[in-house]
């Protein structure tokens, strides 16, 4: 895996060297192997037109017209005939969602920990499987920030979320995660393959199992009914006037007009 090291700071390059250098082992499943480094993006595109590499290790600001010339370049990069991946290293973590939608693997915040690198790594490892290897589909994903980085969640992997207090539980098979979107906003983002079942909850049509009368209904004191949700087990209220909607999610079938 060739690396290009794309900083205006001399440190911050060493740094990235070393741990690079840290992550040559022989039992590894890839070896990064520096390229060389670049100053700025004109530096870098001249490096890449010479030298062909796998990834970027690239700072958001650099010298140049624009204080974001690591933006810049990373669109430039996407116009290649064969592309680099891209992972952003950077002090300034308000431009991630920016770096996601220029197709970035991955966001490291400085100081960059061995841990978080090689798990950049990895992932762009994955991207340089060969062709014969089938690469797992992507398709849409939920994009969650949690202590201080963010997550892209496969809507596949996602099972329900649900509305508590001032912020949404964004539910997986192994973890909750927690978003300050409403939950009104991540339905209109999450379309058909979410149904609502009660003014708290949203739950992925895959992960429906069952509808069941079970307890009391919070609105009206009648007995109430509820989804079991797999593979957690966990059974979510739905409201009266959503139940014929979840049936029709069970079946297979168009919600009821």
């Amino acid at each position: 895996m060739k690396v290009l090291i794309v900083d205006d700071e001399p440190l911050a390059r060493l740094r990235l060297r070393s741990l690079l250098q840290s992550l040559r082992e022989p039992d590894a499943d890839f070896q990064p192997e520096l390229a060389g480094e670049a100053s700025d993006a004109d530096e870098a595109l001249a490096f890449m037109q010479a030298t062909p590499v796998d990834v970027v290790l690239l700072d958001i600001r650099m010298p140049g017209p624009n204080s974001h010339m690591g933006l810049r370049l990373a669109a430039r990069l996407k116009a290649l005939p064969q592309p680099p991946a891209v992972v952003f290293v950077t002090a300034h973590a308000e431009h991630a969602l920016k770096a996601f939608e220029l197709d970035a693997v991955d966001y490291l915040t400085k100081p960059v920990r061995r841990e978080r690198l090689r798990e950049a790594l990895q992932r762009v490892a994955q991207r340089l499987r060969p062709a014969t290897e089938p690469a797992p589909l992507e398709g849409p994903a939920l994009v969650v920030s949690e202590r201080g980085r963010l997550l892209r969640l496969p809507l596949a992997e996602v099972l329900y979320l649900k509305a508590e207090q001032k912020y949404v539980t964004v539910r997986t098979a192994g973890h909750s995660h927690l978003i300050d979107e409403t939950l009104t906003e991540l339905e209109q983002q999450l379309g058909d393959a979410f149904i609502r079942i009660h003014r708290n909850a949203l739950v992925g049509r895959h992960a429906i199992r069952a509808l069941e009368l079970r307890g009391e209904d919070d609105e009206t004191g009648a007995e109430g009914w509820a989804v079991r949700v797999a593979p957690l087990d966990e059974w979510l209220a739905v409201s009266r006037r959503q139940v014929a909607a979840v049936r029709a999610a069970l079946a297979g079938q168009s919600p009821p007009a």
